[in-house]
């Protein structure tokens, strides 16, 4: 059996590490200025993988803080998972090229699954798609536009396309230390031929250790950001419980 990946969180906001309260980006706490700095912290605590979200590109649909997520994959010595933004195939081409291990698409994938199925097939292993929720339903445009298709028939429309993972994200819960919804991650787990990470409001090391009891449901990782930078979980820690299990 395969432990969870644990992914801490770096989002950036104007080249600074931030987090959001539910998506809002009028409801930023800064946790610092040096996105590469944070990167190498979170290695020095064992981390393999990291999730990098440029907010800003997300709202603008373009990369907006590329300088710091090019400092960070230049810098950390392992897998940088890159979302914000990223909804053309030159952008996707653009940070493979750059040494990113993965990008994440959410917008696009919505709006262009071609896009996606293509990319899924040139770039085997290197595509996630997000399925943000609001109320079940797909938010898109940095969680500002909320659609009318379901997260699970979102999900269902790549089972061929040969996608590595679907990112799923509670958006109401997402930065507000509620606790991840595990409930609805393992049955949208159980529901695709994907693997699944979980990401949104994840509070403290119960939440680690339960999710990855779910690892052969399909859950494959999961993202925290606000309870590392909060100290309401030690990364090393989370690290432990999910290889664990």
């Amino acid at each position: 059996m395969a432990s969870l990946i644990v992914f801490p969180a770096i989002d950036l906001k104007g080249g600074q590490v931030v987090r959001l309260a539910e998506g809002d980006m009028d409801r930023a706490t800064v946790y610092g200025d040096d996105p590469a700095a944070q990167a190498m912290i979170f290695a020095g605590q064992g981390a393999d993988y990291l999730h990098v979200v440029d907010l800003d590109g997300a709202f603008a649909g373009a990369s907006v803080n590329g300088d710091a997520v090019r400092d960070i994959v230049a810098q950390f010595p392992g897998h940088v998972q890159l979302g914000g933004g990223i909804r053309d195939r030159a952008a996707i081409e653009r940070w493979f090229d750059l040494g990113v291990s993965r990008v994440v698409i959410g917008t696009a994938a919505l709006e262009n699954p071609e896009l996606v199925r293509q990319a899924a097939n040139d770039f085997p292993g290197g595509i996630v798609v997000a399925v943000d929720a609001k109320d079940g339903m797909v938010a898109t445009r940095g969680w500002a536009d909320v659609s009318t298709v379901a997260v699970v028939d979102m999900a269902r429309r790549f089972e061929d396309a040969g996608v590595a993972a679907l990112l799923f994200t509670d958006v109401g819960r997402d930065g507000m230390l509620k606790g991840c919804n595990v409930e609805a991650t393992v049955d949208l787990a159980r529901s695709v031929r994907i693997p699944v990470i979980a990401s949104g409001g994840v509070a403290g090391i119960g939440e680690i250790h339960v999710l990855a009891l779910h690892a052969a449901d399909g859950v494959e990782g999961v993202i925290t950001g606000r309870a590392l930078y909060d100290g309401r979980l030690d990364l090393a820690a989370a690290l432990s419980v999910a290889a664990a299990a």
